[in-house]
């Protein structure tokens, strides 16, 4: 009832009566990190496991779900720079065509462009973290950052695999891995579409 303001959180322990686990989760990617589906059936939580203000769950989880879009996006950024990084590394070692595969201008190329796009993103995100410490309402960047992170990690990862070759759609290398635990950024914390309607409502006039 009251819908949005209708909505407390409470801490629940695992041991409380009612409360199970149904099952775990199988994910594509992300698979060292637990998801599951958890019951709650009769069971009840005094009211000193109560976070923050009842009745504000919902305005509470709201806000941190700003805190959480932040922190991805500095983790994507970590994560993109790392993995260019280590493509850059191999493309120099390894010898085809006569040289390096560096030495290929598409290659270096095609790395060079998501290189500097993952440099723009590292001070967007630098400039957001400056706003939120300040106390500026961060929303709409925070929407941008985490939108144009998602989209990002997509590209960084396909061409990191592709550079790779065959090598790099083996299960034994880091970049199908990478591949499949990226793709969670464009969906877990609000997926794109979400970002695209929270920066639409508040660009609207």
């Amino acid at each position: 009832e009251g819908g949005a303001r209708g909505i407390s959180q409470m801490i629940v322990p695992t041991d409380t009566p009612g409360m199970a686990v149904s099952r775990t989760l199988d994910k594509l990617g992300m698979r060292s990190s637990d998801t599951a589906e958890l019951v709650f059936d009769g069971g009840r939580v005094p009211v000193e496991q109560l976070v923050g203000t009842e009745w504000r769950g919902f305005q509470q989880q709201m806000e941190q779900f700003q805190q959480e879009r932040m922190i991805a996006c500095y983790q994507a950024v970590g994560s993109m720079e790392q993995a260019l990084t280590a493509t850059r590394s191999y493309l120099g070692q390894r010898q085809a065509f006569g040289g390096p595969l560096y030495a290929n201008d598409y290659l270096s190329y095609s790395l060079a462009e998501v290189s500097a796009e993952v440099d723009l993103l590292k001070h967007y995100n630098y400039a957001c973290a400056e706003a939120f410490v300040a106390g500026a309402d961060t929303k709409r960047m925070v929407a941008i950052a985490k939108l144009t992170a998602g989209r990002l990690l997509r590209r960084v990862a396909d061409v990191c695999l592709q550079f790779h070759g065959g090598l790099g759609y083996m299960e034994e290398h880091w970049t199908a891995r990478y591949l499949r635990d990226q793709r969670l950024w464009a969906i877990g914390g609000g997926a794109d579409e979400v970002m695209l309607r929270t920066i639409a409502q508040l660009d609207s006039p």
